[in-house]
């Protein structure tokens, strides 16, 4: 028997006073994917985001994690069950360190003793120390977070959610305020992970996207527009006429909403 999508969003919608901001998406993301959800501003992504992490509930359509349905689960039963969020705008614990950070991220009690440290195996102190090298923080373990650059704050937060070993992960905008060699960093990082994690990323930088995009899913006016490779999204046609020639296509800024 075949082994169940990671992901699986079938007709999901939610309306906002009559704004339809997801029109019936569905979706199929296969586990240790790498999918890449591209649109303008307002076109539904982060949205549909917060559909799937229970962060806002659906009016419509189910989503599947494996073979569980977890359609409008609260947001601490969706990450319980496997489901990491990472938001636009970083949040760490910036008065304590790097690798604090990441051990309070691992802890998967939620008592104080066990936040403080206390019973940390030795498994779990192992666990910290490898996604410290896989994000390259290990030189930054003992600095308090508050002195880490955007980048490295960007990467310390993804490493929070490697080290919970959730099996999907969301990316919103991971990019997000990158030097062009954090950006390139940061797609070096996330190709290290696929096949480990399955992966759903928002992005609207393009050469980022090439870089590590293995299928896109375009979204306009909250609906899917097209699916495919890179190149086949490059040359839709009905993504080119939605997109006016191409701003998201071919990597230049958005104009504002």
């Amino acid at each position: 028997m075949a082994e169940p999508a990671a992901l699986t969003v079938e007709a999901l919608a939610v309306d906002f006073n009559g704004l339809r901001a997801v029109d019936g998406v569905s979706m199929v993301v296969e586990k240790g994917e790498l999918r890449v959800l591209l649109g303008a501003n307002g076109a539904g992504k982060t949205t549909l985001m917060d559909l799937v992490s229970g962060k806002t509930k659906s009016t419509e359509g189910r989503v599947f994690l494996y073979d569980a349905e977890i359609t409008n689960w609260e947001e601490h039963r969706v990450a319980r069950a496997g489901i990491g969020r990472k938001f636009q705008i970083p949040s760490v614990f910036k008065d304590l360190t790097v690798r604090r950070n990441l051990e309070v991220a691992s802890c998967e009690k939620t008592g104080v003793l066990a936040n403080l440290g206390f019973g940390f195996s030795s498994d779990a102190e192992a666990r910290v120390g490898e996604v410290l090298r896989l994000v390259g923080l290990e030189e930054l373990a003992d600095r308090p977070a508050t002195s880490l650059s955007h980048g490295q704050t960007q990467w310390l937060e993804l490493g929070m959610l490697i080290v919970q070993n959730r099996s999907v992960l969301l990316l919103d905008e991971p990019t997000a305020g990158m030097t062009q060699a954090e950006t390139h960093k940061t797609a070096q990082l996330i190709n290290r992970l696929k096949g480990q994690h399955t992966i759903l990323v928002v992005e609207h930088d393009m050469a980022f996207v090439r870089e590590i995009a293995e299928r896109i899913t375009v979204m306009h006016l909250g609906r899917v527009l097209a699916e495919g490779s890179v190149a086949e999204i490059e040359q839709n046609e009905d993504v080119r006429r939605a997109y006016l020639g191409s701003a998201v296509i071919h990597g230049q800024p958005e104009p504002p909403c």
